[in-house]
């Protein structure tokens, strides 16, 4: 499936990066895994409730998380990834 980033998620990647210059690689490494399967144990892909029903989370590292959903591209009719935002838990609930 391919990634989708929006404007919010590729702001929230830079500064995450400028903060913890140590997040780039569990960063590159969970997007490659989200790219290959959305659910794979590592990632411990979980579907959110109540406002953010739409939506799913998955793990970074420990405290890190990407919020995504699933849409549908209009031209080519395939699924891809719309990644919203990534930080840590208090910041992306």
């Amino acid at each position: 499936m391919q990634l989708v980033w929006s404007v919010g998620f590729t702001r929230s990647v830079k500064r995450l990066q400028r903060q913890s210059p140590n997040m780039k690689a569990p960063i590159a490494e969970a997007l490659i895994q989200l790219e290959l399967d959305p659910f794979h144990s590592s990632l411990r892909t979980h579907k959110l409730k109540g406002d953010l029903s739409d939506r799913y989370a998955c793990s970074v590292t420990y405290g890190d998380r990407i919020i995504f959903k699933f849409v549908t591209n209009p031209e080519s009719e395939e699924e891809e990834i719309f990644l919203l935002a990534i930080g840590s838990h208090d910041e992306v609930y």
